[in-house]
Parts: structure tokens; C-alpha cells; sequence
């Protein structure tokens, strides 16, 4: 994942899928919050939803940055932020926005996936 390093976890995807699987995802997000905000009169407190969701989207774009620039512990933080407020996001939307929330389920797990590789660099780098 980083550029300049010579350590990768031996569970880490190669970086030809790794691509393709974050256009599913964000299109699968996107989706999602489409769907959210064509229900939000439905969901209690939709504005902090919908601000926990952009901050999660904003940290996301930020995370590669941070984690090339080997700040392991920095972007593993980050990494708990996104999953931390995405779960969130699915809990809330699940009754008025079922379909919503499913969706950002397989995010979740890849960006849990990749907390794991993230920790893995952490842990070699100290």
C-alpha cells in the first residue's frame, strides 16, 4: 500500500484488484446516500446523519495520503472514524432506508479489511 516500503502483509489484496473494488464501493455508497436523502424526512436527526456520512467520505479521500506518508497510527485512526461513522450511518437508516443501509455494508468490511492491513504496517514499522 505505501509506495516506499518494502514490508506488505501477506493478506494484503494485489493493487490490481484493489481498484475495482473501490469503484463498486463508492458507487454503492453513492447509491446509498441517494437513497438516504430521498427518505430523509423519515430519519430522526438526518443533518447529523448526513454530516457523519460527508465527514466519513472526506476522511476516506484524505486516508491515502496519510497512510503513504507511512503516519500508520494517523491513518489506522482515520480508519476507525470511517467505520465507526458508517456504522452509524447504517444503523439509523436501516428502518426508514433498508435498502440504504445494506448497501454500505460491504464498505464497512473492506475499509475493516484494510484497518487490519493498516495495523499490520503499523505494528512492522515500530
Amino acid at each position: 500500500m505505501t509506495f516506499d516500503s518494502d514490508y506488505e502483509p501477506w493478506f494484503q489484496p494485489p493493487g490490481l484488484v484493489v481498484g475495482p473494488i473501490w469503484l463498486v464501493l463508492y458507487t454503492m455508497i453513492a447509491i446509498s446516500f441517494i437513497m438516504m436523502l430521498s427518505k430523509k424526512e423519515e430519519i430522526s436527526n438526518s443533518n447529523v446523519i448526513i454530516a457523519l456520512f460527508v465527514i466519513q467520505l472526506l476522511v476516506n479521500l484524505m486516508w491515502p495520503n496519510v497512510f503513504n506518508s507511512a503516519e500508520y497510527l494517523t491513518s489506522f485512526l482515520m480508519i476507525v472514524i470511517m467505520v465507526v461513522f458508517t456504522v452509524i450511518y447504517a444503523y439509523v437508516t436501516y428502518e426508514p432506508a433498508k435498502e440504504a443501509s445494506i448497501l454500505v455494508w460491504p464498505y464497512i468490511l473492506w475499509v475493516s479489511f484494510a484497518g487490519i492491513i493498516n495495523f499490520a504496517y503499523y505494528l512492522n514499522a515500530r
